[in-house]
């Protein structure tokens, strides 16, 4: 079914065409390779799931309150157009904010397939071909499940995000091969990650949950890769080629920050777009949610050895600076360990159901053949 009717608005163009640069990079030497990308590329290939079957899609959503979200978070709360706003309008801007955020988590699992596809083509490495034909594989799962969601479950989608789609744009120009690991694997997996996560922990509601527990899984492994790879690369560039690296990064980083204001949704309420952005940056709660979707994206960028003076002086002014030093690796397996428990959770309360049932069937079969 077409989701042409369920837009907002229509986007700018149905068909996006970036055009690609660079060269296509064969690998004549099959041998191990390396130790971990293998590892890696082992894990991914173990890990691979059905949205189909280990979502349970049967689960209920209220579109108008999807995601349990409390009053206090919202943009408009306080305002003069909140007060005037009944609860069935309160409950449609829910609507819309939640398909905002999940329309710009589909746009990006898309640009994250194709960045995936590119970098299969243009790395040089088989060990990474390898990793990246399964995070390809990831991407669309990703993609299937966030419009699945949209579609099925909320019934509105909101275009691109401007920001989002020039960040892509440049990722995917670009002709050095490790500039789509920079762009996606570094800058837009790590914002939708710490995104992901703020929404996995403070939702209510359960399929939701599990939607982003399930992805988070997935966007670990894929963070680390991008890390391993770019970090053995970017020991051999000169300072020259790092400084244009962490431009690139300085660039990217201010582009996300300003994609997160959902100033769209405020003007799709009708709100001028200056009076829009002007209660966007008056709010407290997006304050603290742009500051903390950069706990990913600090630690990876020093981790990989893009951390000039340049660099860390558009993070003191963003006031993400002192991210640095979280410990990305500990994330990474609380995302493993949050999935894991909610199957174990899940399977546990199948199992109880099931024995429940044969019991009660046990039951009615003695009650039958009872004198």
């Amino acid at each position: 079914m077409s989701t042409e009717h369920l837009y907002t608005q229509p986007p700018a163009e149905w068909s996006w065409q970036v055009p690609a640069h660079g060269a296509a990079r064969f690998s004549w030497e099959y041998d191990d390779g390396r130790d971990r990308l293998l590892a890696l590329y082992q894990k991914g290939k173990d890990k691979q799931w059905d949205a189909v079957r280990r979502i349970d899609w049967e689960l209920e959503v209220d579109p108008y309150d999807p995601l349990g979200t409390p009053d206090e978070v919202m943009t408009l709360h306080g305002t003069r157009y909140w007060d005037a706003m009944s609860e069935r309008d309160r409950g449609l801007l829910r609507q819309h904010y939640t398909a905002w955020q999940f329309s710009q988590f589909l746009h990006g699992e898309q640009g994250a397939m194709v960045c995936a596809a590119r970098i299969v083509e243009s790395v040089p490495d088989l060990d990474a071909k390898f990793y990246s034909a399964t995070q390809t594989m990831d991407e669309a799962r990703h993609a299937e499940i966030y419009g699945r969601f949209l579609r099925d479950k909320i019934g509105m989608l909101y275009p691109v995000n401007d920001n989002l789609q020039a960040l892509l744009g440049d990722t995917l120009r670009d002709s050095r091969w490790d500039m789509p690991y920079l762009g996606m694997q570094v800058l837009i997996e790590g914002l939708a990650l710490a995104a992901f996560g703020l929404i996995r922990d403070s939702t209510t509601k359960p399929l939701p949950r599990q939607i982003l527990a399930y992805v988070m899984q997935d966007e670990a492994r894929h963070v680390a890769f991008g890390r391993m790879a770019l970090r053995d690369y970017y020991r051999q560039l000169t300072d020259a080629e790092l400084r244009e690296r962490e431009e690139f990064v300085i660039e990217g980083c201010y582009l996300m920050r300003d994609r997160l204001r959902g100033v769209e949704v405020l003007e799709n309420w009708g709100i001028p777009s200056a009076e829009a952005a002007e209660l966007s940056e008056r709010s407290e709660f997006l304050h603290l949610f742009r500051r903390l979707l950069f706990n990913r994206i600090v630690p990876c960028v020093k981790d990989i050895g893009l951390w000039g003076p340049r660099l860390q002086q558009a993070y003191v002014e963003m006031g993400v600076l002192d991210l640095g030093g979280t410990d990305l690796d500990a994330l990474m397996a609380q995302d493993e360990e949050v999935a894991e428990q909610l199957d174990a959770e899940r399977f546990a309360a199948e199992e109880r159901a099931r024995v429940a049932e044969v019991e009660r069937t046990i039951a009615r079969a003695d009650a039958d053949i009872r004198p």
